[in-house]
């Protein structure tokens, strides 16, 4: 179990403790929801925790075969439904693979990625595809 601890400072603004490292991230309302916009807004937080948990599992999976994914990254493109309420609807990733097309780790390293527990959490409404670019 891991504590996150979130308070409200106003303006419409949270500040987030991480229990355990004590490392702290803010968040701010967008500019098209009466928020200034000048941090991540908490479905920013969403949509960045999908890559990054992603390429977390990619990177257990390189590990356990010795495989170095140094450099690898992502992008994700959030999209809000335009109706009510309002929620994600889409976030869509590409993620640059620093390996060859044909490596024989390619199934079980894209099969990582769509089983983290982020992509796995999702609201199936969500459009949560994932695209693979393989660089080396």
């Amino acid at each position: 179990m891991v504590e996150v601890a979130v308070r409200y400072t106003g303006g419409l603004r949270c500040e987030a403790v991480h229990g355990p490292s004590k490392s702290t991230i803010l968040t701010d309302a967008p500019v098209d929801n009466h928020g200034k916009g000048e941090s991540f807004s908490p479905t920013d937080l969403l949509a960045a925790a999908l890559p990054a948990c992603m390429m977390t599992i990619m990177g257990i999976v390189a590990d356990r075969h010795d495989l170095d994914l140094s450099g690898m990254h992502a992008r994700t493109e959030k999209v809000m439904s335009p109706d009510a309420p309002r929620r994600i609807a889409s976030l869509r990733t590409t993620i640059e693979v620093p390996l060859a097309a044909d490596h024989p780790r390619r199934g079980s390293l894209e099969n990582a990625a769509h089983t983290c527990p982020v992509h796995k959490s999702l609201h199936p409404d969500i459009d949560a595809t994932v695209q693979f670019v393989w660089t080396g």
